[in-house]
């Protein structure tokens, strides 16, 4: 089982990374690209030391590498995911999960904490990483009470977890960026459509290898 679950994974988000590192190249990085411009005139003008971006091809293995690790983890959650759940595992299914963990860690938690470009104003870091997490989590629990459990009482916990972060949600920072209003929401629109599309992605391709492996295993 546990092999099985592995080999899954790793080709699941293998393929779904690479697609999906194929559609930022496209979407994405020309706009985190622009965004460095205008960040890197900024710190011309105040006379102050940038780091060197990784550029060309070093910059799309990194990226590309990155996208594939994190879409074969993808995979791995949703089968793990569906397994403790006792759900069967089909394309169409966990492409259902797939939609689900987006809204718990993509749409939820950008309503606090949009998709931000380089030289964007931040508020502190762990604060912005606790309030991530714990919305994540909760949205999650709260998905998985509203659609998998049957009392009332359960659905109305789920409607309460899915609502109560954003009470707590982080303060906004101080308007200051180099990088244009219109530039970041394209950049946010954009990050949170691949997001959807490699979650969605990496599930329905984790439930095929998944059909397939379990058919071959059957056939021997």
């Amino acid at each position: 089982m546990i092999a099985r679950v592995l080999t899954t994974g790793l080709i699941a988000g293998l393929v779904a990374g690479l697609a999906v590192a194929a559609l930022q190249h496209f979407t994405t990085t020309p706009l985190i690209l622009a965004a460095e411009v205008y960040e890197a005139a900024q710190h011309a003008h105040d006379g102050a030391d940038a780091a060197a971006p990784l550029s060309g091809l070093s910059r799309t293995a990194a990226t590309s590498a990155a996208t594939i690790a994190v879409s074969i983890g993808y995979a791995l959650i949703l089968l793990a995911a569906m397994l403790l759940s006792g759900d069967a595992i089909a394309p169409r299914r966990a492409a259902l999960w797939g939609a689900c963990a987006f809204a718990a860690t993509g749409l939820a938690t950008s309503l606090g904490l949009a998709p931000q470009l380089p030289g964007m104003a931040e508020t502190e870091l762990a604060a912005r990483q606790i309030w991530w997490l714990a919305t994540a989590l909760s949205t999650g629990a709260g998905l998985f009470a509203l659609l998998r459990l049957d009392s009332t009482a359960a659905k109305i916990v789920g409607v309460a977890l899915i609502a109560l972060p954003h009470f707590f949600a982080p303060q906004p920072a101080t308007p200051e960026s180099t990088a244009p209003a219109e530039l970041a929401a394209r950049f946010a629109a954009a990050s949170l459509a691949v997001q959807a599309i490699s979650w969605a992605l990496a599930g329905a391709l984790a439930g095929l290898v998944w059909r397939l492996l379990s058919r071959e295993k059957e056939a021997s």
